[in-house]
């Protein structure tokens, strides 16, 4: 069996892959590794986003949290950012976050934070997944000492009330369309945007447990750029299954995509004196564009692996405030341990009703360079990316480009794939170069 955790948790085919005596187990895992060392009785915050298989694995992931002696306060549908949050509010030794993100609806997830909100390091996760796939067994509690069950009712409330505190400028005048995927976001969303002045157009949120992600979201923009212009609207903004991502759409429905957010926030942010070191964290695959706009404003960039997991640890590492994924992760440490993307939206339209500017001349600040991508499927990823036929061809690329572009080879995280990445002023020559690099790979 490989390797349960993936770059944001567990994720599988629900009842199929990821079934409801895997997430007993992987919850009754997690008690126990990161509850054993409190003192007295520990909490856990149990949430979830609103496919329907998300309830049979709530009811697994509750009852393996007390069967290991764990008392549980359920908050609901909510965020997954609500639930880290909620988990440092309510002073809980973990949370637990039951879905699967941008996924088809199918697919179900398990997200784990430790106390104070935080993602796991890789090192906790294996620790985690040797007690759930192992054989020792150990004393149940029995009587008073089984965990009790509590739901949260102010949960969202909780929630909202954070998101106001993180509001940069009222959003009286402006007017946004919200997809909310038919997901977690569908009813906090709207709430707070309407609470930080706004006019909310909400579309795509009526989850019924089947519809999350399904032709909408950010993983789907065409329904929200029509509703942009066919309302006229300042923007749209588009979250994704669980709101921890947000993408924009301009007022006449073009893209701004993580990239272009984290240039709009980070300029504001050194103007206001917020972003510490003048330093922005991003990971390899955000444009090259980005670089370049940084340098030019006098921002450093630092980039990371692939995975908001991995911008948290170079937040952290620096003391810095602001990082993010072209995807639409987008993490302010000042209000969250993790991307949040309702919390990226309020700041975004913050800046817009600062400065009066419209959301696409903010973003123009960046170029975006043309971005290649193809996909290789191979039969040992990292043996075919450290083949040194490969890695000459990748040199010979970055001959080519010299400072007018870049190349990003690696293995993909999750499947059996080498990921082939070309930026370069001219779209025809990136797809020359991505081309003739994935032939490479696909020779080894």
């Amino acid at each position: 069996m490989g390797r349960l955790f993936g770059t944001d948790g567990v994720r599988g085919l629900a009842n199929t892959e990821l079934t409801a005596e895997l997430a007993l187990q992987i919850a009754s895992a997690a008690a126990t590794v990161l509850a054993s060392a409190d003192s007295g009785r520990a909490t856990a915050v149990v949430g979830r986003d609103p496919r329907a298989s998300g309830e049979m694995l709530e009811a697994a992931v509750v009852a393996g949290l007390t069967s290991a002696g764990v008392d549980v306060l359920n908050v609901g549908v909510l965020p997954t950012p609500a639930v880290a949050y909620l988990t440092a509010e309510l002073d809980a030794a973990l949370g637990v976050m039951i879905s699967a993100s941008h996924n088809p609806m199918p697919d179900n997830g398990i997200k784990i934070f430790a106390a104070g909100g935080h993602k796991l390091d890789d090192e906790v996760e294996d620790r985690i997944e040797s007690v759930a796939v192992g054989t020792t067994t150990k004393r149940a509690p029995t009587g008073a000492g089984i965990g009790r069950v509590r739901v949260v009712s102010d949960a969202a409330d909780r929630y909202l009330q954070h998101l106001a505190t993180a509001l940069s400028h009222r959003l009286d005048g402006l007017t946004v369309v919200v997809d909310c995927a038919h997901g977690a976001a569908s009813a906090v969303a709207p709430t707070a945007y309407r609470a930080a002045g706004a006019n909310v157009i909400a579309i795509n949120a009526q989850p019924d447990g089947l519809n999350i992600n399904d032709n909408c979201g950010s993983t789907h923009l065409e329904s929200l750029q029509k509703a942009v212009v066919e309302h006229g609207a300042d923007l749209g903004l588009a979250h994704d299954g669980d709101a921890d991502r947000c993408l924009a759409v301009d007022a006449g429905g073009s893209l701004v995509d993580g990239d272009a957010i984290m240039t709009v926030l980070a300029l504001g942010m050194r103007d206001t004196g917020e972003l510490v070191d003048n330093t922005l964290v991003a990971t390899v695959m955000s444009n090259l564009g980005l670089h370049i706009a940084m340098r030019e404003a006098g921002i450093s960039l630092i980039t990371t692996a692939v995975g908001d997991r991995y911008v948290l640890e170079g937040l952290r590492a620096g003391g810095f405030t602001l990082g993010g994924e072209q995807s639409g992760h987008v993490v302010l440490p000042a209000f969250g341990t993790t991307g949040d993307g309702i919390l990226t939206g309020l700041r975004l339209m913050g800046r817009m009703a600062q400065t009066g500017r419209p959301i696409a001349e903010l973003a123009s600040a960046m170029t975006t360079l043309p971005q290649v991508l193809v996909n290789v499927r191979v039969a040992d990823k990292r043996a075919v990316a450290a083949s040194p036929v490969v890695l000459d061809a990748v040199a010979a690329a970055e001959r080519t480009l010299g400072d007018q572009g870049r190349v990003l080879l690696r293995p993909s995280g999750t499947e059996q794939l080498v990921r082939v990445m070309v930026e370069a002023a001219d779209l025809d020559l990136a797809q020359r170069l991505a081309d003739k690099l994935a032939s490479t790979v696909a020779s080894v």
